[in-house]
């Protein structure tokens, strides 16, 4: 979520993309989110079974 003053504006931001290919075709499907110490997200996929790791700048 888009901060403004550190008051949430509302709007999202996507941040992890493209498992949606069309409204007849996935490519996963993420279903769980773990945050770990260094700030990066894991997320895993229950149609793949992969765990996708997402990092901070």
């Amino acid at each position: 979520m888009f901060m403004k003053d550190r008051v949430p504006t509302g709007r999202y931001h996507d941040f992890v993309t493209g498992f949606v290919a069309s409204d007849a075709e996935v490519w996963g499907r993420p279903s769980s989110v773990a945050v770990q110490k260094d700030g990066s997200l894991l997320v895993d996929d229950d149609v793949t079974g992969e765990i996708w790791r997402v990092a901070p700048k």
